[in-house]
């Protein structure tokens, strides 16, 4: 299928889309906000006064959540894009795989935090299995950082894509942590692969 093609199709998804809808009338930044509260809901991975890394955040809807759900909360997002200011969160602009950026991230909260969450994907090519690939690569890189940075309590929520590599993030999760999920939010659209993998407790 070619690009425009591709394009027009989206943006035609976009106008239908009620969640698109809901977001901008309730004032979220995109529709993944609701993803991550049917997450919560299911999963009750907030609690007041946790600390949260969001990392691929952009453009905010989901630390913009997590503000709002949180009281007393520590917020830092990171992105390789600039976003515009949510409350009290402070943003990194860079990549959280960069050595340079995983020290900030640590010296601003000075110890383990609670909770990290990772919305992240690769632009899409067209190929849906290279990238379903990249993605769950970025999902094991958040993973692996979850494991210097969580408490032992902690939670940690990324998005997956149901693919050949979908094993090797459920096999890397089951080492890590004692308690595994993977769900579909209702507001996930039916024709993605994309999923979430819910870990709690590290071993």
């Amino acid at each position: 299928m070619k690009k425009n093609k591709i394009s027009k199709n989206w943006i035609k998804k976009q106008h239908s889309d009620i969640y698109v809808r809901k977001s901008k009338i309730e004032g979220y930044r995109s529709r993944a906000v609701y993803k991550l509260e049917e997450i919560n809901n299911k999963f009750k991975i907030f609690k007041n006064g946790a600390s949260l890394i969001d990392l691929g955040a952009a453009p905010g809807s989901w630390s913009q959540l997590a503000e709002k759900k949180i009281q007393n909360s520590k917020i830092l997002s990171i992105d390789l894009k600039e976003i515009v200011k949510i409350g009290k969160t402070e943003h990194i602009v860079g990549d959280f795989k960069d050595d340079k950026n995983k020290k900030k991230i640590k010296d601003y909260f000075g110890k383990k935090v609670d909770i990290v969450l990772s919305d992240m994907a690769v632009n899409t090519t067209g190929n849906k299995s290279l990238d379903s690939i990249h993605t769950c690569e970025l999902a094991i890189e958040a993973m692996n950082f979850s494991k210097e940075i969580l408490k032992n309590n902690g939670k940690f929520v990324s998005k997956i894509f149901m693919g050949s590599s979908f094993n090797e993030v459920l096999i890397l999760g089951r080492k890590i942590f004692k308690k595994i999920n993977v769900y579909k939010p209702p507001s996930s659209r039916k024709d993605s692969k994309e999923n979430f993998i819910i870990c709690q407790i590290l071993r």
